[in-house]
């Protein structure tokens, strides 16, 4: 069995770190309620929104806790 070589051009464990390092940069000194928030917020206005709300963990404004 060969192997052949890797010549991607897109490098998923590169944009999960930075992604990482985005979120601490914003979320560093935060207490953890203000963290809960944060996440909140992101799910609020982010890519997933309408998956989240299928799912009925999206309702209005809040964010439901899933169980």
């Amino acid at each position: 069995m060969t192997t052949q070589p890797n010549n991607k051009e897109f490098d998923c464990i590169a944009m999960k770190r930075e992604a990482q390092s985005q979120i601490y940069e914003e979320t560093k000194g935060m207490t953890y309620q203000q963290e809960i928030e944060y996440f909140r917020a992101a799910v609020q206005q982010g890519h997933f929104r309408d998956w989240w709300e299928k799912a009925g963990l999206v309702s209005g404004t809040q964010v439901k806790r899933a169980s």
